[in-house]
This record gives structure tokens, C-alpha cells and sequence, in this order.
């Protein structure tokens, strides 16, 4: 059954999941996405618009107006019907499957129906306007939640740590992190048309779904490392070094799900997100140059994850210091400079040049014959 719309109703199959970016993958189109998340960030509205449904029911609003998440926007902007803040109890009383319509601000169902807010590009717009005024209140309270941590996990991070041993020889050779964040898969196309996977073949590092990345790309990760909840099997049986991540304490909830899947893996505990212990394990294995793919760097882009501070990533990147760069950088560094397929190509073409003039011009002909007899002679 695919979904279908008709005077402003929408119809499909219910798709119900309560984690969007493990729902996006099961998504066909037509379908109608049935998630609960509040300020739906960036890389699920990505997703979803990729997925194509025919609408998407959230039970939580989609933007709250603490700060200016564009996600819902860019479900609006994508033609997407949005129905926002439902309610809770739609993810227990739509099942999985069952065939729903949306009418104005209505969804209904063969065993529920309720309202919520239909979402425009304009009334989106409004809120996203509004919460800008708002934000310097949710600055002070990231700023301040930054700084307790930083005095809780300085000397975690900024200490000796003890990294793993991943099988991997990092010392001397370039690192491509690639972190499921903004503009990754731009960035990860950007260097492969640039030719820096080619010319310096980097050790490559997936942190958790960026595994996924690179296997799209036809590239297979060297080492994946993260909680492994956004990764897919197929990436974790590819033949990389697997790193689950332990928070301090020694819980590491990834490990329940390789320890299922009869997968060897190695733990790498210290405080942080999964991206920092990454940018940590190069670094510390004596990586020259570090080059960050989709990494979170502003309070919007951390927001969008839940945290409420960045003192971790703070406290990495002045770490890691010089030998960090962000993808974007490197994409136009190597965009800017000659390849060496493309003076190849230019040596080609100069040769072939001269065959056609030698074998059109006499004078040129009888000049290399007697350069030839010269040689022979001498």
C-alpha cells in the first residue's frame, strides 16, 4: 500500500518508532512516519526527507522554541506534510502498519484519532524568529552547564588515557573521522572529487552511523568506534576494528549488542561523546594530520544532539590542537592543486599533440628523421 493524497488528505501506512534514525531506515515512500522527538534536529529531518514519506506525525512538538532548530523546516520546505505535538499516547494506540489519513489537523486511525498542529513553512518560520529572541536565556544555561563539566572532567581528558589497542597503525599517516552530522555527505563527496581519499588513503574512522557513510561512498572503515546503536550490521561485520565506547565506570552498552552479534571488540573508556574518544584514538596512536568529517562544533548542532554543554569537545579539540582540521578545509585545498592523474592526462594529451602535428607537417617529419639517423650514427 503506498500513500496518497487528495484535498489536502494525506493516507498511508503507519510507520511507528520511537527513535527516529532507527525508524528512517525502514521507511518506504508513502508511508506516514510516526516518531517522538522533541526538536527534531537536522540529520533526522535529513533522513526523513531522503526516506520520502507521505507525511510525518510527531507526538512531541517538533520545535519547542528553546532555540532555532531548523529541522522541521526543512520537512516543510521538502513538501512533507507535519502534524506536530499529537501526544504521547498516539505511539501506544497507532500500530505498526495500520492504515492512517491526516485531514487539516486531524489523524486518524482505525482504533484512534487526535489533534495536533499542522505545520507550514511560515508558522515554522514564526517560531524560529521568536526563539532567536529567546536564545541568550538557553546561552547562559549551556555556557554555565559547560563549565561545571569542564571542572568535573578535565582531568579525565586532559590526562593519561588509556586507548586500546585497535590493530591499526596511525603513526605519521592522515585520520578521516566521519561523524553522521551536518553537510557529512557533501564533505565526504567533496574529498572524493577532490582526490584526497586517493592521493593519501587516511585511515578511516566511522563513529557509530558514519560507518554507514562510508560504505556508501564504497569505502570501507578501517575502524568503528562509538555506542553502536546507529550503525548498521552490515557495517559492523565489514571487517573493521570495532571500539565500543565506555563511559567512566566501565558501562559500556554497545558491547550488549556486538556480544549478540558474536563480534570481537575492544573498550575505550573515558568521558565525552563518541566523536571525542575518535579525535582522542587518533591523536593519541600518532596521527600527522586529523581531518574531521560532520563533527558538532556549535551550541545549535549540540542542542540538536540533547547535550546540554560542550565542555568534552572543548577540552578535546585544545587537545588535539593543530593536527585537527575540519573536511571542508581539505576539500579545498585539494580541489585548488594539480593531481597527479590530472598531469598524467595533461603529459597524454601533449604526446598525442605532436603525433598528429609529426604526422601532418613534413618538415616536422623530415626534422625528427634526421634527429633519429643523428642518433643512430653517433
Amino acid at each position: 500500500m503506498t500513500g496518497s493524497v487528495s484535498d489536502d488528505t494525506v493516507q498511508g501506512p503507519a510507520r511507528v518508532g520511537r527513535r527516529t534514525k532507527d525508524l528512517i531506515p525502514t521507511l518506504r515512500p508513502g508511508d506516514v512516519a510516526v516518531i517522538d522527538h522533541a526538536d527534531l534536529d537536522r540529520v533526522a529531518a535529513e533522513g526523513l526527507v531522503l526516506a520520502d514519506p507521505a507525511a510525518v506525525v510527531n507526538a512531541a512538538p517538533s520545535i519547542s522554541g528553546r532555540y532555532p532548530n531548523i529541522g522541521p523546516l526543512l520537512i516543510a520546505a521538502a513538501g512533507i506534510p507535519l502534524l506536530d505535538g499529537v501526544g504521547a499516547e498516539v505511539m501506544e494506540a497507532v500500530r505498526d502498519g495500520d492504515s492512517v489519513s491526516i485531514h487539516d489537523d486531524r489523524l486518524e486511525s482505525p482504533t484512534w484519532s487526535g489533534r495536533g498542529t499542522r505545520q507550514s513553512i511560515a508558522t515554522l518560520e514564526q517560531v524560529i524568529e521568536e526563539s532567536r529572541d529567546a536564545i541568550g536565556g538557553e546561552l547562559e544555561r549551556f555556557a554555565t552547564n559547560t563549565l561545571e563539566y569542564l571542572r568535573t572532567e578535565h582531568r579525565h581528558l586532559l590526562g593519561d588515557i588509556k586507548v586500546p589497542d585497535v590493530g591499526v597503525d596511525l603513526t605519521g599517516r592522515h585520520v578521516l573521522v566521519v561523524v553522521r552530522g551536518h553537510d557529512y555527505r557533501e564533505d565526504l563527496d567533496a574529498l572524493r572529487r577532490g582526490g584526497y581519499l586517493d592521493e593519501m588513503s587516511p585511515v578511516l574512522v566511522g563513529v557509530d552511523g558514519g560507518a554507514d557513510a562510508l560504505l556508501d561512498l564504497g569505502r570501507r572503515p578501517d575502524i568503528i568506534i562509538g555506542d553502536m546503536d546507529s550503525v548498521s550490521e552490515q557495517a559492523l561485520r565489514c571487517g573493521a576494528t570495532l571500539v565500543v565506547h565506555a563511559y567512566p565506570g566501565g558501562r559500556a552498552p554497545g558491547g550488549d549488542r556486538l556480544d549478540a552479534l558474536h563480534l570481537d571488540y575492544e573498550v575505550f573508556e573515558a568521558p565525552g561523546t563518541s566523536e571525542d574518544i575518535a579525535l582522542l584514538l587518533a591523536h593519541e596512536g600518532g596521527a600527522e594530520l586529523i581531518v574531521a568529517v560532520g563533527t558538532h562544533n556549535s551550541m545549535v548542532e549540540f542542542l540538536d544532539k540533547g547535550r546540554d554543554g560542550m565542555a568534552s569537545t572543548f577540552l578535546v579539540r585544545m587537545k588535539v590542537g593543530p593536527s585537527m582540521v575540519d573536511a571542508k578545509g581539505v576539500s579545498r585545498l585539494y580541489q585548488s592543486r594539480v593531481r597527479k592523474g590530472d598531469m598524467l592526462l595533461l603529459v597524454v594529451a601533449a604526446l598525442f599533440s605532436l603525433i598528429i602535428v609529426t604526422a601532418v607537417s613534413q618538415p616536422a617529419r623530415l626534422f625528427l628523421e634526421n634527429l633519429w639517423n643523428a642518433l643512430r650514427l653517433g
